[in-house]
């Protein structure tokens, strides 16, 4: 019993840094894309500084690379549905409002569950309870703007991103081929299939890899970028997912757009209303109210 309890709070715990972690992606990202630094350009070094970071930590620990074949076409999916879910995102901005985006990526809680049910996993009353009103919280907080035109292809990239992100819990948590692949390597190859796919692109599109990058600012900004919303958050992500089951990690990144929003209005100086205040607040309650009344999974 004791351990269950354990392994709960550290799974609780490590869904939260993942969405914290994550969140700070406007603290690196906003002051390169000002620099002009591609979207591309930022993904391919975000990925790849982050794997040179983490393989680096696996030979100081003297942690194995080494994984079967089966295992590794399994983690180079999970790779680009990682990487698919951040490009798909980034793609979106430019045919509907950042708002309506960061509302439909939302919606991958519940796609997680929707494809639990399908798996015969049935997540509590309590889960979707505490899903809808996250998502009602995430409503609040997502300011579209009016005048702003909004395409179609824009809506599907933003599911899409959501999609993508759904698959990668479900598969991280429940596949049998890499159950006894640590988090450090699902991590490793999965962050090395993001920066293959991204140099790939950039390398049909044209351009210098470093466009845009100068001077230590900027690389400390990559740098940073690597490290905490995404080798830190992924290495939770998969943590959480793995003990708390991937319904509820999912529940939990809600804390990714309240941490961005806190950094906007207290970095950046972005506003922050009434209305927000109040998504907050609510999706807040609803994470408070999951973690205390779990309930039962059948």
């Amino acid at each position: 019993m004791n351990q269950a309890i354990g392994r709960r709070t550290i799974g609780i715990c490590a869904g939260i840094i993942a969405g914290v972690s994550y969140g700070t992606n406007p603290l690196f990202a906003k002051p390169l894309l000002e620099s002009g630094v591609p979207v591309l350009v930022m993904l391919f070094f975000r990925y790849g500084i982050s794997a040179l970071l983490l393989a680096g930590w696996m030979l100081l620990k003297r942690e194995p690379f080494r994984v079967k074949g089966r295992e590794l076409s399994l983690l180079a999916v999970l790779g680009l549905l990682f990487a698919c879910s951040s490009l798909f995102l980034f793609i979106s901005y430019e045919f509907i409002p950042s708002g309506l985006a960061t509302t439909l990526v939302y919606l991958y809680p519940v796609f997680v569950a929707l494809i639990m049910v399908l798996l015969r996993f049935y997540p509590s009353w309590q889960t979707w309870v505490s899903i809808a009103a996250t998502f009602g919280g995430i409503l609040l907080l997502s300011q579209p703007s009016g005048a702003a035109q909004i395409k179609p292809l824009g809506i599907l990239l933003a599911i899409g991103s959501a999609l993508s992100y759904a698959f990668y819990l479900v598969i991280v948590n429940r596949s049998k081929r890499i159950k006894h692949v640590s988090e450090h390597t699902l991590t490793l190859y999965a962050l090395l299939t993001g920066t293959a796919l991204f140099a790939s692109i950039r390398a049909v599109q044209g351009g210098s890899f470093i466009e845009g990058v100068n001077g230590p600012g900027d690389w400390a900004n990559l740098i940073g970028l690597a490290l905490v919303p995404t080798m830190i958050s992924m290495l939770t992500l998969a943590i959480s997912s793995r003990l708390i089951g991937p319904t509820k990690t999912s529940v939990l990144g809600v804390f990714e757009p309240l941490t961005a929003i806190l950094i906007g209005t207290f970095l950046f100086g972005e506003p922050l209303t009434m209305k927000m205040g109040l998504g907050i607040a609510v999706c807040v309650a609803a994470v408070l109210f999951m973690i205390l009344k779990p309930g039962k999974q059948s």
